[in-house]
């Protein structure tokens, strides 16, 4: 499988330029799927032969591990942690492990709050600040979005 870089890079700046978060391309020889947040992008022979995992060809595609909170519009003392990644919301590490955090928890900077899994791979997602989680907007187990509001954080 011969993959054209120059025209990857131009296809990611493309996917970002017009907000597109996942693209997928396949024919008889290979497939390539792109998922903007993810940390990598694979390509997977269909027939025959191995291809080996691409390196992400531009930045953007790849996202920070910690969750970015943004002020909410209603309440300057509020802030959303988002989640960086297409993919499904746990809230504890494993099925029977208590939750990362709970309504009135305190957290502090760096601590782990969730875990998303995207395209197989587990990703702690961790408080950029120190606070008070205010409530919790996903049920676990749910699939969540690029920028989903995943907690409402009252910083301290």
């Amino acid at each position: 499988m011969n993959i054209d870089f120059n025209q990857l890079r131009a296809l990611l700046r493309l996917l970002e330029k017009r907000d597109v978060s996942e693209f997928e391309f396949e024919d008889e020889h290979a497939r390539i799927r792109l998922v903007r947040g993810a940390r990598r992008v694979v390509a997977e022979p269909l027939a025959g032969g191995y291809a080996p995992a691409l390196p992400p060809a531009a930045p953007t595609a790849s996202a920070p591990v910690a969750a970015p909170a943004a002020p909410a519009a209603d309440d300057a003392k509020t802030a959303f942690v988002t989640s960086p990644f297409v993919g499904t919301f746990y809230r504890s590490p494993s099925p029977d492990a208590p939750p990362f955090v709970e309504v009135g928890s305190s957290i502090r900077e760096g601590q782990a709050l969730c875990i998303i899994e995207a395209m197989k791979l587990m990703n702690e997602i961790e408080a950029d600040q120190a606070g008070v989680i205010v409530e919790i907007l996903v049920e676990n187990g749910k699939s969540v979005e690029f920028g989903q509001r995943l907690f409402k954080v009252r910083p301290t």
